[in-house]
């Protein structure tokens, strides 16, 4: 796996160039930015925290900045690794955009950076990305934090509608014209409820015309995916501790019992008044979910 490291820069220049974009500055982003070659993609991860027990931050759909917060609450205690999607934030590439590229870009990280003995945490899609890609490397997993995510082929009809409608054409094109949804995501009902309007402005600066049409490649991918490969990973690191971690507001199709169905050595932990990002309307109890059960 071949890897690219450069170092981050504040001088203009475009994102897929592979250098720090002059709208991401230090104070929003205060973390090292590198890149790794996974396929065709150029993968921006961030490494921080130094020579520590690792954290690996693994989310799918939008980028790493969600992580932001929680990357801070444990950057003095943990080596924090999180890495943008490819399509997503700085990552960039020529391949298509779906949930084996997620997996494999996974994967480039971990053996890339050689990381060991780690926790995999993960959101949303990153649930299906970074399992799909553990399944290639059980040994390295001591632990796993779910944050609001899921681990098994999506069924039943709420679930798989909900994925149909959020990856059509039509979706994905008012999207991409409009910005609706990353407006939406931005506010204190997604991830901005702690944020300044400069942190939220950042976010949706992460999220371009690009970004946008992958989140719904990501969600079109999910309900057409091929789950064999996640299956086989979650068997093989069902004998590790595991941490749920769920907005109290935002499991409507009970993802946490399904967790505990599949886990005996877990606990799981609520986010009051909590919805879809529980690392960013409580990272500090995030943070603290990882610490308690991990560190």
């Amino acid at each position: 796996m071949e890897t690219t490291t450069r170092s981050a820069s504040t001088e203009p220049t475009d994102p897929s160039s592979g250098v720090r974009p002059p709208w991401l500055s230090q104070e929003e982003w205060p973390y090292p930015i590198r890149f790794v070659r996974a396929g065709d993609h150029e993968v921006a991860v961030t490494d921080t925290g130094g020579d520590k027990p690792v954290v690996l931050l693994v989310h799918t759909g939008m980028w790493s900045f969600v992580w932001r917060d929680v990357v801070a609450a444990l950057e003095d205690r943990w080596r924090v690794v999180t890495f943008d999607a490819p399509g997503t934030g700085l990552s960039c590439g020529t391949s298509k955009v779906d949930l084996d590229a997620a997996a494999d870009a996974t994967d480039a990280v971990v053996r890339s950076l050689d990381l060991r003995d780690l926790v995999l945490a993960f959101h949303d899609l990153g649930g299906t990305a970074a399992l799909q890609a553990a399944a290639r490397w059980p040994d390295r997993v001591r632990g796993l934090a779910a944050i609001n995510t899921f681990g098994w082929e999506p069924s039943g009809r709420g679930f798989r509608s909900m994925l149909a409608v959020m990856g059509s054409a039509p979706m994905c094109e008012l999207h991409v014209a409009t910005g609706w949804l990353t407006r939406l995501s931005s506010t204190k009902f997604g991830v901005g409820r702690n944020w300044e309007r400069s942190t939220r402005r950042t976010f949706r600066r992460g999220i371009d015309r690009r970004g946008r049409r992958s989140f719904h490649r990501y969600l079109r991918s999910a309900r057409r995916h091929d789950y064999a490969a996640l299956e086989r990973a979650v068997r093989s690191l069902a004998d590790r501790p595991m941490v749920t971690v769920f907005g109290a507001k935002n499991d409507p199709l009970g993802f946490q019992p399904r967790w505990a169905e599949r886990f005996d050595d877990i606990v799981q932990v609520e986010v009051p008044d909590g919805n879809h990002f529980p690392m960013c309307d409580d990272p500090a109890l995030v943070a603290g979910a990882i610490d308690a059960r991990f560190g």
